[in-house]
């Protein structure tokens, strides 16, 4: 059975796009081979916990159409999900090591251990633990049981290789005597990552872990980790991490990089989902645009890219243009009702979505174009205080309109143009900023049409 997870940290204010673009590949794999997705909350580094922080980020998996078959709101059979619910199972296995001598307990102070790591960068050494108290274990494991020391539980690193296979990176060799002896469990009963990922994973049954390349360095300690309780090794798929157009890391410091960012802002969910679908995979067709589904249907864990990804906020803006323009008219103006929250007329903006339906890029660029539909200009790109001969010819142009559409509207204007002699250029641009305050602006007689005759004379008639 294919069992993949995703196990996001809430120590931000969302779900980062790369971990959505990670979850993707996880949730794809396990649908495609008819397995399971699961969401895991890796809550113990409770120093930069976000609070609500957990709420946002499975909100934002819901939202973007990324449903675990188990997490922290739906349950399942390897419940708790989240890993601060978890700590005697933790605790239980890093007994179990220390018990086997794979593992031993350190009673060193932060004081030492900084002092050590000096030392060792001074002489230009591999800053790791001295073993200092595995040296000293029998001493030490008795102080602990009898007098209750505060310790935590370091990982004894064998001597030797660590041998793994990655799917994307190929077959890793490591030295051990490059690793250090790392932290297990720490003082307070709290695992450290490399614990907590391993016991999780063996125990959720995990078959692949599909996760970012900055966890590459931490495998090999994974590796001796599954190694030493004697269980399968999963397969392991370490991708690459997305970055900026201009190469760098994506940070939010460049670009927005939380997801409900984009969503907020009326990037569709299948748009942001088919563009990440892109970031270290190519359809084998070459196309560019496509479904859920089918990424489903052809994705494969061999094809993922060893190149780093560019993810381009315009190129994503292009793509969700895309689907706005594919979208029937009522389902758009139908999320664009709801995007405002319902509060513009939903009449209004049906016949408004033929004028912008090719402008927009995003739901979120339809009220700065449209806005004028809904109330008065309240100001003006250019200077209309010279003009009160022509708006007042206007005025009086349009009142005699018997019919009020676009086209009797634009042939009437251009009658007006050509009796003045002026250029049309010169006199569309006041009508347009008169009617919508702005230079540019969806079609204007069509615009004119919809707001309707008495509308349109009455903002005329302030100005004259």
């Amino acid at each position: 059975m294919v069992r993949t997870r995703i196990a996001p940290s809430p120590t931000g204010q969302d779900v980062h796009v790369g971990s959505i673009a990670a979850a993707l590949m996880n949730y794809a794999w396990a649908k495609k081979n008819h397995g399971q997705f699961i969401i895991r909350i890796e809550d113990t580094d409770r120093t930069r916990l976000v609070k609500g922080g957990e709420e946002k980020m499975l909100d934002t998996f819901n939202r973007i159409g990324l449903v675990a078959d188990e997490s922290p709101n739906t349950g399942g059979k390897f419940a708790p999900y989240r890993q601060s619910e978890r700590l005697n199972i933790y605790k239980k296995h890093a007994e179990e090591l220390v018990d086997k001598g794979k593992a031993y307990y350190c009673i060193c102070t932060p004081e030492r251990l900084t002092k050590m790591r000096e030392e060792q960068v001074a002489k230009k050494q591999i800053p790791k633990y001295d073993r200092l108290c595995f040296s000293n274990q029998k001493e030490i494991v008795e102080q602990v049981k009898e007098r209750n020391l505060p310790h935590v539980v370091r990982l004894l690193i064998p001597e030797g290789q660590v041998k793994f296979n990655d799917v994307v990176r190929g077959e890793i060799t490591i030295d051990n005597k490059n690793l250090d002896d790392q932290v297990l469990l720490k003082s307070d009963g709290f695992p450290t990552y490399h614990l907590g990922v391993v016991v999780d994973d063996h125990l959720m049954e995990i078959s692949h872990i599909i996760r970012g390349e900055e966890w590459l360095p931490s495998t090999p300690k994974h590796v001796i980790l599954y190694q030493a309780f004697g269980w399968k090794l999963p397969v392991f798929a370490h991708i690459s991490l997305l970055r900026n157009p201009d190469k760098s890391k994506l940070s939010k410091r460049k670009n927005p990089v939380w997801t409900s960012w984009y969503l907020d802002k009326g990037i569709f969910s299948e748009a942001l989902l088919n563009y990440l679908a892109l970031m270290g995979w190519s359809h084998p067709e070459g196309k560019e645009v496509f479904s859920l589904e089918e990424y489903i249907k052809v994705f494969d864990i061999k094809d993922i890219q060893k190149t780093a990804p560019v993810f381009d906020p315009v190129k994503l803006e292009w793509m969700n243009g895309v689907y706005i323009r594919d979208i029937e008219n009522e389902d758009l103006k139908l999320k664009i009702y709801e995007f405002y929250n319902k509060k513009y007329p939903e009449e209004i903006i049906g016949k408004t979505i033929p004028l912008i339906k090719e402008r927009i890029k995003k739901l979120a660029d339809y009220l700065p174009l449209c806005e004028f539909f809904f109330k008065p200009p309240e100001s003006f790109e250019i200077r209309l205080e010279a003009k009160q001969a022509l708006l007042k010819n206007m005025k009086e142009e349009l009142e005699k309109i018997s019919e009020w559409k676009a086209n009797a509207i634009g042939e009437s204007m251009q009658a007006l143009v050509k009796k003045l002699g002026i250029k049309a250029g010169e006199f569309f641009m006041v009508l347009r900023v008169i009617i919508t305050g702005k230079k540019i602006s969806p079609p204007l007689n069509e615009s004119m049409e919809i707001l309707g005759k008495e509308e349109c004379i009455k903002r005329l008639g302030k100005l004259v």
